[in-house]
């Protein structure tokens, strides 16, 4: 019998990631590192060639960036807005995964309810811009006429006019787009579940809502952490909605952090070495409230189980040296 040559079929998946590992290296690994360095360095200037480290003063530029008022502006902006926008989202998907995934009412028409609220989270930003533009508009909107006639206003308001209103419909705008992306992927948590647990607790007696807190929520728990890091994450990164709906002014309640890297870097003297540091800035703040959010949510069970299993470790080897 002749022994056939065995194929190794795993480098083929070597070979078919080089295209990702190449762009990856070329367009994210690489500006990233880039912004690092600029964040350290002189460079202003669209015609700039030269670049001088600042050996004397290396922080010189997050020094600048964290005692200017405007971006101080923009970071207390993006976080309220990021907040704002956050509590009911996760609220509503909460509510919505609990009523989705209740085994003891059947939910008719699911998949049409889950497309209808997704919706929103596959439209482009400058369509939902403008849409709410229009809807918010002043003196004639949808909104203004709406609270003209139930005599709320006499004359109508102005949501562009005062920061505490830009915020306002900024974060509702991110809350509408964003919670049925948060209710599919704690929907998809859920049912990940192993049904025994959900039949172990209908025998014992539990109702929905304990049934909900004290077992849903707890096997979810990586999934909340996921959504809580990619929340803060786009949170603390949005630029899109807001820089189309307030119109990107410097004065207004929707200037994000990331409108003021753009301006930095794009406008005016071009200091790309103040939109760097502000970058990495940023990057060095949801880098330390993700560790955060890893530790608040961590398994405490698994933390005292491991703690234990060290602390038995430690104990058998004082045992040998002695």
């Amino acid at each position: 019998m002749r022994n056939k040559k065995l194929v190794d079929y795993g480098k083929f998946g070597y070979i078919f990631s080089i295209p990702f590992i190449l762009a990856f290296l070329v367009f994210s690994l690489y500006p990233i590192l880039y912004t690092f360095i600029i964040g350290f360095t002189d460079l202003k200037g669209l015609t700039a060639t030269e670049i001088h480290i600042l050996w004397n003063e290396p922080f010189k530029n997050f020094v600048t960036v964290l005692k200017a008022n405007l971006f101080k502006k923009a970071f207390t902006n993006t976080v309220v807005i990021w907040i704002l926008n956050f509590i009911p989202q996760m609220g509503l998907a909460l509510l919505l995964t609990a009523w989705f995934t209740d085994r003891r009412s059947k939910v008719k028409g699911q998949g049409i309810f889950k497309i209808l609220f997704y919706m929103p989270n596959i439209i482009t930003a400058a369509t939902v811009a403008i849409l709410f533009t229009q809807i918010f508009g002043y003196p004639s909107g949808p909104v203004n006429t709406t609270l003209i006639k139930w005599g709320l206003s006499a004359k109508g308001v102005d949501f562009l006019l005062t920061p505490g209103r830009v915020k306002g419909v900024v974060a509702f705008i991110q809350f509408w787009q964003w919670y049925g992306y948060t209710m599919v992927m704690l929907i998809s948590g859920v049912i990940g579940i192993n049904p025994e647990i959900f039949e172990a607790a209908d025998l014992d007696g539990a109702n929905r809502v304990q049934t909900f807190f004290l077992i849903t929520l707890p096997c979810i728990r990586t999934i909340m952490l996921y959504v809580l890091v990619t929340s803060l994450i786009g949170g603390l990164n949005m630029f899109d909605i807001p820089a189309l709906y307030a119109q990107d002014h410097g004065d207004s309640g929707g200037y994000t952090v990331n409108m003021y890297i753009k301006d930095q870097a794009f406008a005016g003297a071009y200091r790309y070495n103040i939109a760097a540091a502000a970058s990495v800035i940023m990057f060095i703040i949801i880098v330390l409230l993700s560790l955060v959010l890893f530790y608040i949510m961590r398994d405490k069970d698994e933390a005292k189980l491991k703690k234990l299993k060290k602390q038995q470790l430690k104990l058998a080897k004082s045992k040998k040296a002695y």
